[in-house]
C-alpha cells in the first residue's frame, strides 16, 4: 500500500465524517462520503476486533477510495468501585422502570486495542486515528512502517505536544463543542467545565507543534469549515452533521431528537459513561449527571443495558443523545449531497471574503 503524507492526499475536499462510536458511523455512510469526495471514518470503538475487520471489509467493497479508521485507547485502572456501587444503587429505580438488570461494570477496559492493532498492521488502511490518549512511540511507528497516517485527538496544547513527540502524523483538536466524548488525554474531574473553544485550541495548538490539524467541534456549515481552515487547520471533521443523514447507523429517535426543540441544549455529562460527554439535555442527564463520578468505561457497561431497554421502548429520555452545540443545524440530507451543500457553501463564504 502506498503510504499518503499529507491531508489534502485523502480526500478532494477537506471535509472528513467524524468518526462516532456505538453504530453511526458505518461502511455505508464512509462510502457515501468518499464517494462525495471527503474523508470517510469507521468506528471500532465498542467493537470486537472481528467487528471492525469485517466492517473494513464492507467499506472496501463499497469504495477504492481512502478512509480511516478510529481506535478508543486502554483506560487506567484507577477507577473508585465504591464510587461505582454507589452509582449502581441510584439507578437501580432506572433498572426496575426498563425491566431490565444493569450491566458488568467490569465489563473490560481496554476495548480490544491490542488486536485491533494487531488487525491493522497486518492488513493497514490509510489512516487510522487515536481517542482517549496517545499511543506510544512504538505502535506509531509501525502504523508508519505499515503506510499509515496516524492522528491523535487532542483537547489542549499539552496534548497535541505529547502527540508530536510520539511521533503521530496530525492531531484532530477537538473543542469543547464537539458532540459525545471529549477525547481527553487524561480523565480529571478537576477540569470538568475547563474545555477550550474550537477556534481558540487550534490558534493554541498552532502554537506549540508544526503537525497538520484536523478541526473537530461544534461544525454543521461550509462557513465554518471555511473558518477553521483560515484558522490553520487543513481539514474539518463533522460529526452531527453526518449523524442525520439516512446512511447513518444512529437510532431514528436520536435522528429526530436533533432538531425537535422539546431538546433546547446540549451538556457535558458523565451521567452515561463516566466520561465527560456532550449530548442533548434528557431526563436521564437531569436526574443523574451531577451525581455521576468519574468512572470510564465501568459506567458506560453498567448503563448499557437500561439505554438499549430504553430505545427499545422508543423512549428518548433514557438513551445517550450525542450531539454537537451546532446540533439544531442538522439538516436531513443525504451524506453526498450533505458534502455537496458544504462544499458550495465553502465556495461561497470564500467568495465573500475575496
Amino acid at each position: 500500500m502506498s503510504a499518503l503524507t499529507d491531508l489534502s492526499s485523502f480526500s478532494t475536499y477537506p471535509i472528513v465524517q467524524a468518526p462516532m462510536a456505538g453504530g453511526a458511523s458505518n461502511p455505508r455512510l464512509a462510502a457515501a462520503v468518499a464517494g462525495a469526495g471527503g474523508l470517510g471514518f469507521l468506528a471500532a470503538g465498542y467493537k470486537t476486533s472481528e467487528a471492525m475487520y469485517q466492517e473494513i471489509r464492507q467499506l472496501r467493497d463499497h469504495t477504492s477510495q481512502p478512509f480511516g479508521v478510529n481506535l478508543f485507547m486502554p483506560q487506567p485502572g484507577t477507577v473508585d468501585p465504591s464510587a461505582v456501587e454507589v452509582y449502581a444503587e441510584q439507578l437501580s429505580g432506572e433498572a426496575a422502570w426498563y425491566a431490565t438488570a444493569l450491566g458488568d461494570p467490569e465489563a473490560g477496559s481496554d476495548d480490544g486495542y491490542e488486536a485491533k492493532v494487531a488487525i491493522l498492521l497486518e492488513d493497514p488502511v490509510p489512516m487510522v486515528s487515536f481517542t482517549f490518549g496517545c499511543p506510544e512511540r512504538a505502535v506509531l511507528e509501525a502504523f508508519t512502517k505499515a503506510g499509515t497516517y496516524t492522528v491523535v485527538t487532542v483537547t489542549t496544547p499539552a496534548e497535541a505536544l505529547a502527540a508530536q513527540w510520539a511521533g503521530a502524523d496530525a492531531v484532530c483538536v477537538q473543542g469543547v463543542e464537539a458532540g459525545g466524548h471529549q477525547g481527553s488525554h487524561r480523565d480529571d474531574p478537576q477540569l470538568d467545565g475547563a474545555g477550550i473553544g474550537l477556534l481558540s485550541l487550534i490558534t493554541q495548538v498552532r502554537e506549540v507543534v508544526r503537525l497538520p490539524i484536523i478541526a473537530a467541534g461544534g461544525l454543521m456549515r461550509g462557513e465554518q469549515i471555511t473558518a477553521v481552515l483560515a484558522a490553520g487547520a487543513g481539514a474539518a471533521a463533522l460529526g452531527t452533521a453526518f449523524l442525520v443523514c439516512p446512511e447513518s447507523g444512529a437510532p431514528a429517535l436520536h435522528k429526530q431528537a436533533l432538531t425537535d426543540p422539546v431538546y433546547a441544549r446540549t451538556e457535558l455529562t458523565r451521567a452515561f459513561t463516566g466520561r465527560p460527554a456532550r449530548g442533548l439535555v434528557n431526563r436521564f442527564i437531569r436526574e443523574h449527571g451531577r451525581y455521576a463520578p468519574a468512572g470510564y468505561p465501568q459506567l458506560h457497561h453498567l448503563t448499557l443495558p437500561v439505554r438499549r431497554a430504553a430505545a427499545d421502548l422508543g423512549d428518548p429520555q433514557a438513551m445517550a443523545l450525542w450531539a454537537g452545540q451546532g446540533h439544531r443545524l442538522a439538516r436531513e440530507l443525504s451524506a453526498g449531497a450533505l458534502v455537496e451543500t458544504l462544499v458550495a457553501e465553502m465556495h461561497a463564504a470564500e467568495e465573500a471574503r475575496a
